[in-house]
């Protein structure tokens, strides 16, 4: 069903509607097992109950939600595609805002709102196009396992995951899964416009460090000092620089960018192509290398107790193929005192660029933007197709994006003022709808 005019209006009318809907709905996750996703699942339900797609809610606790449904293809010859979207977001202190933030405003050109960006403007995109599809009588060549997750934002154990183990006949025969932050466009130095197609992710460990010391009076000397000793531990980590680990994705990206702006590739200095990338060179860099970020300090209850234990929390990435180098790094810079325990763990992800898969979506792309030129990247954060890989599931980020060169996209991620821009969502809609009628 090619998009003429008249499907065109239609579509980008209703994902405009559906992602400012979606904004309104404060589907908060503070972390820790709290989060309720009950309203927003049943918003989705409901939206694509009105054209006759049938949705289940499953229910992994209380008010944590998932909706799952399925567009039966044509073809059933063809393996399922999975196209899956988070419906939690992360907190949002409105004293910091320009708008309210779960109001879905429109001001300026662009819808406002927590979520805006991470990601109910993809669910948004899957929403609206399903629902033309339905109302046009459209079926697509293979089926389609459509899937809004809880819990993302808190490792998705509310969400993919605990789907993944307790409901995986629902994702049995897809090979591949599509997820966020993927297509979107980034405008290099010389204005040429690229997007990023992601094809890599870091895999997570969310790490937290005890020490033990002897408990005492805080006026006396104390040589085993449990805050000491952490805070030691976590200087070490802050301040250490983790080597370069180039991944065949980002070898391949960077040679392009080279290519691009005739800015030479050394390998043993990138920072100028990382440079030509504008801001997203911070969220690039990070993917250059494993990282570990202290997050979180906890320590004593009154100012004259030196308490007996003294923990930390930190934030590690792993690049693909280097997991080991980060549990055996940290145990070198802190000893063997420091205990570690393992909050969340999660595999990094990497997977082909030349393959069919990505090939149509690079022809969706350039049919919207002939200019654009598709590169493949590894993401610093992780996706829900994580918990999709462990039953065998291609992963990939294609959320596609026009943006306008001045952007900050990344920082708009978690950030306070999250907006996206209504040409962009509209860009999105009609390049997912054109890749969606080609697989």
């Amino acid at each position: 069903m090619e998009l003429n005019a008249a499907l065109r209006a239609e579509l980008e009318a209703d994902v405009i509607e559906i992602c400012c809907d979606l904004i309104k709905i404060p589907s908060v996750n503070y972390g820790d097992g709290k989060g309720d996703e009950a309203e927003i699942a049943r918003y989705v339900q409901q939206k694509l109950h009105e054209v006759g797609i049938n949705a289940e809610i499953f229910e992994s606790a209380t008010n944590r939600c998932n909706v799952v449904a399925k567009i039966v293809g044509s073809d059933k010859s063809l393996p399922g595609l999975v196209m899956n979207g988070h419906l939690d977001v992360v907190p949002a202190d409105a004293s910091d805002w320009t708008v309210e933030p779960f109001s879905g405003e429109i001001k300026d050109g662009c819808i406002w709102g927590r979520g805006a960006v991470d990601m109910k403007d993809m669910d948004a995109m899957l929403l609206a196009i399903v629902r033309l599809w339905a109302r046009h009588k459209y079926q697509p060549k293979r089926s389609i396992v459509l899937a809004f997750f809880a819990d993302e934002e808190a490792g998705g154990i509310y969400g993919s995951r605990w789907m993944v183990e307790n409901h995986p006949e629902l994702f049995e025969g897809c090979s591949e899964a599509i997820s966020e932050v993927g297509g979107f466009s980034v405008t290099l130095g010389n204005s040429k416009r690229i997007y990023l197609i992601e094809t890599a992710q870091k895999g997570i460990e969310w790490l937290k460090l005890s020490a033990k010391g002897i408990a005492g009076h805080g006026s006396l000397l104390n040589d085993s000092n449990a805050v000491t000793k952490i805070s030691e531990a976590i200087a070490k980590i802050g301040s250490f620089v983790w080597p370069q680990r180039l991944t065949r994705t980002n070898e391949r990206l960077l040679k392009k960018i080279s290519e691009i702006t005739q800015v030479p590739y050394r390998e043993d200095d990138l920072e100028p192509l990382l440079k030509e990338m504008g801001p997203v060179a911070k969220m690039i860099g990070a993917t250059l290398r494993n990282t570990v970020n202290p997050t979180m300090l906890s320590a004593g209850y009154k100012a004259n107790v030196i308490p007996q234990t003294a923990c930390a929390v930190v934030d590690g990435r792993t690049v693909p193929g280097f997991e080991p180098e980060l549990e055996s790094t940290l145990r070198q810079l802190i000893g063997d005192e420091i205990e570690i325990e393992k909050i969340v763990s999660d595999i990094p992800l990497e997977v082909e660029f030349d393959v069919e898969i990505v090939g149509k979506m690079i022809t969706a792309l350039q049919s919207e933007d002939p200019d654009g030129i598709p590169v493949p990247y590894v993401l610093s954060g992780g996706t829900d197709n994580k918990a999709l890989a462990r039953l065998g599931i291609k992963g990939y980020g294609f959320s596609p994006l026009k943006l306008p060169s001045d952007i900050d996209f990344m920082a708009l991620f978690h950030g306070v003022d999250e907006k996206i821009p209504i040409e962009s969502l509209k860009f999105g809609a009609r390049t997912l709808y054109k890749f969606l009628i080609q697989v």
